[in-house]
């Protein structure tokens, strides 16, 4: 259930916002849309817990030319009239490269909230040129470029991100394993030690879970603070921009945290031993030129 305090501040907060917006004062905004004063000024009473009547709040709306569900925080997308299918879900097609200019427009957006993904390979955030040259043959040169500036932004000490990771897909790079199978054992173990040294310099700022694909499942996916989630399957992204789309990913997100089988303080021993294992050093790496 929705808190009704919490639901009738976030109405406030936007009513507020769309009478800036107007450039009005409370009461010009008031016989703008058609509604007494007195009523507008009991919506915008932090001492009021109530929402409005549907008769008022659709005055407001078609006043101030938003739509409802934006309004009451149903959505994120506040345009009236639109498509109610466009409202809650779009169809995108990405770049082909990590991190690409759409997803980080919805990374920008999403500043000051907590970004959470699960990755289709090895975290984008966490990539070394060897592996990104790799994955992405389609320019690399300019894909490194976009990747160099995007990555510096995304790791300032302010922004918060969550990965959640198979573990086979860790293992499957140190071994050598799938996509991995022609990267040189240098590139590869150039990778698992920046995946050790990162996971451990910018915790708590990005934090790495890895779960078990013989315990769960998921495809993968992002969620974008409270702006939107994107479902990704392969050469298309689905985004959906309803509150309810994006709860339901968030909670799918924290069951995977919770079913992780290592955390994200364990993350560099557990690749320390991979690279024990695979017989891998520091000098090892330096032959991945």
């Amino acid at each position: 259930m929705i808190d009704r305090r919490a639901a009738a501040a976030g109405f406030r907060e936007r009513l507020e916002r769309v009478i800036a917006r107007a450039g009005a004062s409370h009461s010009a905004f008031a016989r703008q849309i058609g509604v007494d004063r007195s009523t507008l000024a009991q919506l915008l009473s932090p001492e009021e817990d109530r929402l409005p009547r549907a008769e008022t709040l659709a005055a407001i709306a078609a006043g101030a030319r938003v739509s409802v569900d934006w309004l009451l925080g149903l959505s994120q997308r506040e345009q009236l009239g639109a498509d109610v299918f466009g409202d809650i879900l779009q169809i995108a097609t990405p770049e082909p490269s990590p991190i690409d200019a759409r997803m980080f427009g919805w990374m920008t957006d999403a500043s000051g909230y907590k970004i959470r993904s699960v990755p289709s390979s090895v975290p984008d955030v966490l990539k070394t040129e060897a592996v990104i040259r790799h994955q992405y043959a389609v320019d690399p040169e300019r894909t490194l470029d976009a990747v160099r500036s995007r990555l510096a932004y995304l790791l300032r000490p302010e922004t918060e991100i969550e990965v959640c990771c198979a573990v086979q897909t860790i293992t499957g790079l140190a071994r050598g394993e799938g996509i991995w199978a022609d990267l040189p054992p240098p590139a590869r173990a150039e990778q698992l030690l920046q995946i050790e040294r990162l996971s451990a310099e910018l915790y708590p700022s990005l934090r790495l879970f890895l779960f078990d694909l013989r315990e769960t499942f998921s495809v993968p996916f992002t969620v974008f603070g409270i702006q939107r989630a994107a479902l990704y399957l392969g050469g298309i992204y689905f985004v959906f921009n309803s509150n309810d789309h994006i709860r339901v990913l968030t909670r799918r997100f924290d069951d995977l945290v919770r079913a992780a089988v290592v955390q994200p303080p364990d993350v560099p021993r557990f690749v320390r031993g991979l690279l024990a294992e695979g017989g891998y050093s520091a000098a090892t790496a330096t032959g991945s030129g």
